[in-house]
């Protein structure tokens, strides 16, 4: 097969996160706003192109206070970083569907390159005749690495929130006309 260009089938994709909260709970929330521009040979994952950008101001942690409290200099600081990217560097066969996928992310103006677990499936035909692929990846990153540190200390020690933050990334894919 060739390489084909491929649309993110944004209903059927989500990028969530996790970070640890109070050290004893998690905190879950997930980006609205993403796309992503793939060139890919289903036959040959590992050749594949990719880079993920991500509308920061797009958060929901289902807390209004504190997804603002996110997208300020604290944070992610919106208004001069509005969105983060994933740009694939390397994708290495495990057996099977599953794969490593590293990549450079770009949060904050920082870049650093991270390894995301996960599985490319398909091409599969849907029942209108689209031929899609899918990529379910995860892993986890320290957000100190990309500078954001705020925090602040329990008064029974420990931390307010974690370190280190969790990615569930879903995404699929139907090929370009």
């Amino acid at each position: 097969m060739a390489s084909y260009q491929w649309n993110l089938d944004k209903s059927h994709s989500n990028i969530t996160f996790s970070v640890r909260h109070m050290m004893i709970a998690n905190v879950r929330g997930s980006f609205a706003d993403f796309d992503a521009t793939v060139t890919a040979d289903p036959a040959d994952p590992t050749t594949a192109q990719a880079t993920v950008t991500i509308d920061v101001n797009s958060i929901d942690t289902k807390d209004a206070g504190r997804d603002g409290h996110l997208k300020s200099p604290d944070f992610f600081g919106v208004e001069q970083h509005p969105n983060m990217t994933f740009k694939v560097t390397q994708i290495k066969s495990k057996g099977g569907e599953d794969y490593d996928i590293t990549g450079d992310l770009t949060i904050a103006g920082a870049t650093k390159s991270i390894t995301l677990t996960g599985e490319i499936s398909g091409p599969a035909k849907d029942p209108w005749g689209n031929e899609k692929i899918a990529v379910s990846a995860s892993g986890s990153l320290s957000r100190s690495e990309f500078g954001l540190s705020w925090n602040a200390v329990l008064e029974t020690g420990g931390v307010l929130v974690s370190d280190t933050i969790k990615l569930n990334v879903e995404l699929q894919f139907a090929k370009a006309a």
